[in-house]
């Protein structure tokens, strides 16, 4: 074990190392800033000397870079402490640092589904692993090779669906797996076409509209050979036609610029006609 220093507060970069928690709950947060303020800080943070100093937006040189306790230092800094205690650690490499801060995270308060799923991808895009798999492997050595798998079909999730979904950190585990076995059946285009028309709206709205057509597509697979049942029809003219089960039978949803109301009169005609033969 490294001995504990305090260091300064202003020298330490919080987000000089990729963070697997995007977001401090407010609520958590204050209470953990009463119980510094009381009874001091339990728990030293981590962090590692900086091979090139920092200079922060308000001018503040950072010689260190922040591995563990985002909250706690937030705390600090919001109750005007100085200093901080904190352990110095020496990680070889960036990608060192990261797995030591999330096996720090999984021991104290594991991070949402998402937010691990999203940490992989960006730790891929600056280069710190080549894929999905050998970051898994880095950063979550110690658990089973069910849970990894688990991890790398949210990424898949992550990968496809992340611009699309509004506060997708309250998504489960069970729906994040549900998500990934459609994108697995290729269905990545039907869960697109799905969200557009609701962007932007509640996670509630997006997962209420993403339901129905889950269950279908979980509830009968599309063959293969086939490819029935169609769920999706696109037109170049700006035209997408979604089925979606509901109770006792089926909805087509219509969407795009050609979604008017005159093409659904021409559609229930089109329909009319067909059961109304001889």
């Amino acid at each position: 074990m490294p001995p504990l220093q305090h260091l300064p507060i202003a020298e330490i970069a919080p987000h000089a190392l990729l963070r697997d928690r995007t977001a401090l709950d407010p609520a958590a947060l204050a209470l953990l800033q009463h119980s510094i303020a009381t009874e001091g800080l339990r728990t030293p943070i981590e962090v590692w000397q900086l091979s090139t100093p920092r200079i922060s937006e308000n001018g503040d040189g950072h010689r260190y870079g922040l591995i563990s306790g985002l909250r706690r230092l937030t705390a600090c800094r919001a109750l005007g402490h100085p200093t901080i205690p904190a352990f110095l650690r020496a990680p070889q490499t960036i990608a060192q640092a990261l797995a030591q801060m999330v096996t720090e995270n999984e021991i104290r308060e594991p991070v949402t589904p998402w937010e691990k799923a999203t940490l992989i991808l960006n730790a891929i895009h600056e280069g710190h692993f080549d894929t999905p798999d050998t970051a898994i492997a880095a950063l979550f050595p110690a658990l089973p090779r069910t849970t990894r798998t688990r991890i790398r079909n949210h990424v898949s999730v992550v990968e496809a669906l992340a611009p699309l979904l509004t506060d997708p950190t309250t998504l489960t585990t069970r729906q994040l797996d549900t998500l990934a076995a459609a994108l697995q059946s290729g269905h990545e285009d039907l869960l697109t076409a799905t969200l557009h028309p609701v962007m932007g709206q509640g996670s509630e709205t997006q997962w209420s509209t993403l339901r129905p057509v889950l269950q279908d597509v979980l509830r009968e697979p599309t063959n293969p050979t086939t490819r029935r049942p169609r769920r999706l029809l696109k037109l170049r003219q700006g035209l997408t036609i979604t089925r979606e089960a509901c109770p006792g039978g089926y909805t087509l949803r219509f969407t795009g610029a050609q979604a008017k109301s005159g093409l659904i009169d021409d559609v229930l005609d089109k329909v009319e006609m067909w059961f109304n033969k001889d």
